[in-house]
């Protein structure tokens, strides 16, 4: 019983030791140069986390500390950050002076200097995007979104389905990750988009140029890296309501967050859901090779569709640890265009699918992906350590009205175990693993090394052969060295060594076809074979990044490799997108890249501008080379395609400037340019496949933190310039250039206390029919999209728990 009391003793003074400490206010006014109050300007007190809005007057007013040091740091959009440290003995105020910082690249300014951090650690070049920019220029999915950006394009399939570019290069060549995992689906078909849900992206990466070396094969083009749901302020609650309308496609869609934090703890949840009508183009029928196909009110039929997305997040944060675990479901069906798939253009029951803009008829797609990933963080002074587990299913079904080609049987069997509406069939399992350590030895050297795996098991179904099922495993390491001869002066050095392995089956027809001179059906195809290859390779990268003053100067070299993809090795069927016959190469080489890099930055208070050129070799590029054949076995004679190999030399690059006219209107111009040339093979002197034209974008913006009764209001009005493209890759067609007009505008607004954000788009303006040369459809001459009308309205909350 003693040692009870004195237990319960000396928790009692430990209980006011704690507590019994005196509690002190932090207090003060944000204004700018002019010593005006900025509203909405950011405090954040460190350790502590605990944070504040300025109000109307600047004013903030911040409570419970105890005696010790402070860190304070100050934010706000266009104006320079400012830290400070101060002690804290009594109630304590701290007025603040922002200063206007210089004129910035980004297109959208990331108020906490994120940005400009990572231009200036980065040798290649990076695009830093956040919510704002996606906001002002809501595409039909997130890779249109993107394709405002310099050196950034995509291959579209339709109004909701899009495929990145970066400087010519697409497909396996560009790696997209989302939270520390590589994204993996059915990447490798040009009619196939990416599962992502625009609205749960809060911030993302763009590295323009080869980045093997921390993201391992296929990261030949470049790197999409999005992060999504940010860790909560301590004990409070958020979330926002998006809701998005387009007239094109007569989208209505909503988009609803939510996410909160106790002490540790924070958790947090997203639903997505779109639906879609056939989208419309300015033109009233179609030439179809050579047949035209009339459209019905200007509507591209059979392009409807929809998405349900959701999203769940939860995790814990420690002083030296954190993790984090995301759990998605990305869901979306669509029609494909009735007229340019499978059957043939004049065949299609027009009326059935005239009927309705909305509905979902024959030929259509259906993907569900799901994904479940940990992130998790340990931190010391100098060390810290990242890890990620990754697991992904990815079930894709292509359906389509079942029609005998070649020597199909007129009458499905019944005797199968499919749907003979079923046209193809992937279904692939993804399981995913990152580790990676940081050393920081000293003030000017810091260490990094990292491991990462990945294995997948891709199965296949259906009536129709395009690729074999395979299992894949990959696995990589790389150590990296940065040296500091100055905050300025930065020298990075990385090697990477990789592992890759590729199994994949046999396949045989279902149906009997005739392989011999008698006509006669009685030997089933063999069309792909069992194989077995293995890769190995060494990547290395080499920058030099130097910051003097309002100069940014950089310079990187490096080589990267891709191994091939099941498609390229054992493709065997008919593409009846594209209406050709596909052929693999089970002996091609991985492709190696070497390529050079440079960037060129001036900042000032008014002007800012910049250039970003590349050279690029590859030793043994992969892709589609038509032939002079055609196939007899499974249709009415589609052309054969095969993949070939041949060396290639790029070159390139991007400008970027703004000039501040007047206080509140800038101009801004990208320019963007890639010349591609084979250097051997059968079509030597050609360029490759989907080689974007030179384009520019001459842009004026009005900006104003306040206008009446709303605030950060803006005013955009785009003039989009593309050249014609001439270099091409039969049997691609020549492309006109095109002028576009784009107009967009936004504001925040207060509803009594109520915040809503209104953004608004109107896109081709002037109704314009113009053909896009990397669009899916640009073979069977479908324009781009008319004019459409874009309006999002986002209605924030906020609370204390």
């Amino acid at each position: 019983m003693k040692k009870v009391n004195i237990l319960l003793f000396f928790m009692v003074c430990l209980h006011f030791a704690i507590f019994s400490q005196e509690k002190f206010t932090l207090s003060g006014k944000i204004t700018d140069e002019n010593s005006h109050g900025l509203e909405g300007a950011t405090v954040v007190v460190l350790p502590s986390g605990e944070g504040a809005i300025a109000n109307t007057k600047g004013q903030y007013l911040l409570s419970a500390f105890v005696k010790g040091l402070y860190t304070v740091k100050v934010t706000f959009v266009g104006y320079k950050t400012l830290i400070d440290t101060i002690s804290i003995s009594d109630n304590y105020i701290f007025n603040a002076q922002l200063q206007p910082a210089t004129l910035s690249l980004q297109e959208v300014v990331v108020s906490d200097h994120y940005a400009e951090t990572r231009q200036k650690e980065m040798p290649l070049n990076v695009e830093v995007v956040n919510d704002d920019f996606l906001k002002q220029n809501r595409g039909g999915s997130l890779m249109k979104s993107l394709e405002r950006l310099p050196g950034i394009s995509t291959i579209d399939i339709g109004s909701g389905q899009s495929k990145p570019v970066i400087r010519g290069l697409g497909f396996n060549r560009v790696v997209v990750v989302e939270n520390g995992i590589k994204h993996e689906g059915q990447q490798w078909g040009a009619d196939h988009g990416l599962e992502i849900d625009q609205y749960a992206v809060e911030k993302l990466e763009i590295v323009k140029g080869p980045a093997s070396l921390l993201y391992g094969s296929d990261a030949v083009g470049g790197v999409i890296d999005i992060k999504q749901n940010g860790i909560p302020a301590e004990n409070t609650v958020s979330g926002v309501v998006d809701l998005n309308g387009k007239t094109n496609n007569n989208l209505l869609g909503t988009s609803i967050s939510v996410a909160a934090r106790k002490k540790s703890f924070f958790a947090g949840m997203r639903a997505t859901f779109l639906d879609y009508a056939d989208y419309k183009v300015p033109t009233e029928s179609v030439d179809i090779y050579s047949y035209k196909a009339a459209l019905y009110k200007n509507h591209l039929r059979n392009t409807a569709g929809n998405e349900q997305n959701l999203h769940l997040f939860f995790g814990v944060i420690q002083k030296y640890f954190q993790s984090k675990f995301f759990v998605s479901r990305i869901f979306s069906k669509s029609g494909l265009f009735a007229n340019a798939h499978g059957l043939e253009p004049r065949n299609v029951d027009t009326g059935l699918h005239d009927k309705s803009s909305r509905d979902i008829q024959f030929p259509s797609q259906q993907v569900n992906h799901i994904k479940v990933i940990n992130k998790s963080e340990w931190f010391w002074d100098k060390f810290s350590i990242e890890a990620e587990l990754g697991f992904q299913r990815n079930f894709r079904q292509e359906w389509s009205q079942y029609v005998s080609h070649g020597y199909m049987p007129p009458v499905f069997p019944d005797s199968l175990n499919f749907d003979p509406e079923l046209e193809r069939q992937f279904e692939k399992y993804i399981y995913s693993g990152n580790l990676r350590g940081a050393l920081q030895v000293n003030s000017k050297l810091s260490l990094s090394a990292g491991i990462s795996s990945e294995f997948q098991d891709n199965r296949i179904g259906g009536r129709g052969f395009i690729i074999p099922a395979f299992k894949q495993y990959n696995s990589g390491s790389y150590a990296l060295a940065k040296h500091l001869f100055s905050e300025e002066s930065i020298l990075q050095f990385g090697l990477r060594f990789d592992f890759g392995k590729i199994n994949s089956k046999s396949y045989y027809d279902w149906f009997p076809s005739s392989n011999g001179d008698s006509g006669e059906a009685t030997e089933y195809l063999k069309r792909s074979d069992d194989l077995s290859r293995t890769f190995t390779n060494l990547s290395w990268s080499l920058g030099y990044n130097y910051s003097p003053e309002n100069w940014l100067f950089k310079i990187n070299f490096g080589k990267s490799f891709r191994m091939p993809i099941a498609k390229e090795l054992e493709s065997n069927g008919v593409n009846y997108h594209r209406f050709s016959y596909e052929v693999g190469d089970s002996k091609l080489l991985p492709e190696v890249s070497y390529q050079f890099d440079a960037g060129l930055e001036y900042h000032a208070t008014k002007l800012a501008v910049g250039a970003t050129p590349f050279v690029n070799y590859f030793s043994n590029y992969i892709y589609l080379n038509p032939t002079d054949r055609f196939d007899r076995l499974y249709g009415a004679g589609n052309q054969i395609f095969e993949y070939t190999q041949s060396k290639v030399f790029r070159f390139g690059g991007e400008i970027h400037a703004h000039y501040q006219l007047v206080k509140s209107l800038q101009f801004g111009f990208i320019g963007e340019y890639v010349y591609s040339e084979q250097l051997s093979g059968s079509k030597k002197g050609f360029t490759l496949p989907f080689s974007p034209p030179a384009s520019a974008i001459a842009n004026l913006k009005y900006q104003k933190a306040r206008w009446g009764f709303a605030k950060d209001v803006y005013i955009s009005l785009d003039y989009r310039l593309t050249a014609s493209q001439n270099k091409i890759v039969p049997p691609e067609k020549s492309t006109n250039g095109f002028q576009v007009v784009n107009l967009s505008a936004g504001a925040k607004f207060k509803l009594n206390s109520q915040e809503l954000i209104l953004t608004a788009q109107v896109q081709n303006l002037f109704n314009t029919k113009y053909f896009n040369h990397t669009s899916y459809y640009r073979l069977i001459n479908v324009p781009e999209p008319g004019r459409n009308f874009i309006l999002n309205i986002s209605v924030p909350f906020t609370g204390k728990i």
